[in-house]
């Protein structure tokens, strides 16, 4: 668990410039100026993205047996996005600077400026109404014009014609695949109700503005589970699936419970077939408590609206009962780039001059580096490659000979890695290495023979 000085001093600030710093994220395109809202994962955010996933698949698939995974493709028909309402319904709405021409999604200037805590759910009228009374300017002073809405998907064409029959939307939502993969699934696998299918897939939205480094990006990745289930276990099947997304967070990716909140949508606030719907929020250093993912009870709006506009059957048929129908769907759905960034928030601490990321074992990038504890000592650094070499066959270890030990030390800190095994000359001696805890700063002697089985048990 991150301690309670990680929360009290840790800052959007400090967090972007260890990502930049230490290789974890990299703006796009940097080297032509970056393109807005882009980002890449470096050589050690690629690592901790690999994690993450681990432990999210590990908890929602592989330890269930009503589970099963799918990959999506990017590009899906275009009526998928008629059907499932994004071409007509998926926009927010935007304002723009009268004197700048700059563009803003007017919910973000009503919350930043503390008129309304949540104001994703206001109409074009009210939001102009309180434009007008609240006398909102824009971040540069400015009057606003009246709000409009705006569209949040992609478009493309696919084809060498571009013209209205190659038109194409990128995915702005992951899910729709589950949804239209749905029959395909129930014939190849033959499960019976209640199942989930899982995906981490692609998605992309137009937003009109982006801020707080990863978490509003244009691109990003989702990580669903949508479970189907008989229409009248389907509240019971809500209570659990809001339970597990809790015990997630706290217990397979260790966050403090303090750091997570729940937020239920208010009636006007969420889709009109939706029964029920609750955030869950992680409390982001100084921009507060903010949404990580959704936990929603969709009916069986999805397969209808599908069936509708394919005109295909989707219905299930229960052997048990006779009876055919569309099952209902629960929904956790949550944004891998907002889970990478809690995560580092969680888990950066400052000890002094030390900076931590205290990562437990299974997420850490590295889950030990190897020194020398001289480089320029022969022996010392043949023997150290050796070490390193067999961990490596086995685990993800850095190798790191750069100036002292002790800037060493602080290095792998700053990157999260739990334990630094130093090949000193008692090494040549004796056979043994000096493991440091990263967390205790504590030391001790273990066999060289030993070190696989050692790190082993501190993954498990």
């Amino acid at each position: 668990m991150a301690d309670q000085q990680q929360q009290g001093g840790v800052s959007m600030e400090k967090i972007v410039s260890l990502c930049r710093r230490r290789g974890f994220v990299f703006p796009s395109s940097e080297i032509y100026g970056g393109f807005a809202a882009t980002y890449d994962f470096g050589p050690l955010g690629f690592l901790l993205k690999k994690n993450i996933e681990k432990v999210w698949r590990a908890w929602n698939v592989e330890s269930r047996d009503d589970m099963v995974e799918i990959e999506g493709a990017i590009f899906m028909h275009p009526k998928v996005w008629e059907a499932s309402g994004h071409v007509g319904g998926f926009s927010d709405l935007l304002v723009e600077d009268l004197v700048t021409h700059k563009r803003y999604r007017a919910d973000h200037l009503i919350e930043d400026a503390k008129i309304l805590e949540n104001a994703g759910a206001l109409k074009v009228e009210e939001v102009d109404t309180i434009i007008k009374e609240h006398n909102l300017k824009s971040p540069d002073g400015n009057p606003l014009s009246p709000a409009k809405r705006f569209n949040l998907l992609v478009k493309t064409h696919l084809g060498p014609v571009e013209d209205e029959a190659s038109v194409v939307y990128l995915k702005g939502e992951s899910c729709q695949n589950i949804y239209v993969d749905w029959k395909p699934v129930l014939e190849t696998t033959h499960r019976k109700l209640p199942f989930g299918i899982a995906q981490i897939g692609k998605a992309f939205r137009n937003e009109i503005t982006v801020k707080n480094f990863i978490f509003r990006t244009r691109e990003f990745e989702q990580m669903d589970v949508q479970y189907f289930c008989k229409p009248d276990e389907a509240d019971q099947w809500y209570e659990y699936w809001k339970k597990n997304r809790q015990d997630f967070y706290t217990q397979a990716m260790g966050f403090s419970p303090d750091d997570i909140k729940w937020r239920q949508h208010d009636p006007d606030e969420r889709a009109f077939y939706a029964k029920d719907a609750w955030d869950v929020q992680y409390k982001f250093g100084e921009i507060g408590f903010q949404e990580v993912e959704g936990v929603h009870h969709r009916g069986n709006y999805d397969l209808t609206q599908h069936q509708k506009f394919s005109g295909t059957d989707l219905s299930y048929f229960d052997e048990a009962s006779g009876e055919r129908f569309l099952p209902y769907i629960i929904e956790c759905s949550g944004g891998f780039n907002r889970l990478f960034l809690a995560s580092m928030f969680e888990f950066y601490r400052e000890d002094g001059d030390r900076k931590i990321l205290g990562f437990p074992p299974k997420l850490a990038p590295y889950k030990a580096a190897v020194f020398p504890l001289l480089r320029n000592k022969e022996d010392l650094v043949k023997k150290a490659r050796e070490v390193y070499e067999g961990l490596h066959k086995k685990f993800m270890v850095a190798w790191d000979d750069r100036g002292n030990i002790g800037k060493r030390y602080y290095s792998q800190d700053e990157i999260g890695t739990p334990y630094c095994i130093t090949i000193d000359f008692d090494t040549l001696e004796k056979g043994d290495v000096t493991v440091r805890d990263r967390d205790t700063a504590a030391q001790e002697r273990v066999k060289i023979e030993d070190l696989e089985a050692f790190i082993a048990k501190k993954l498990e």
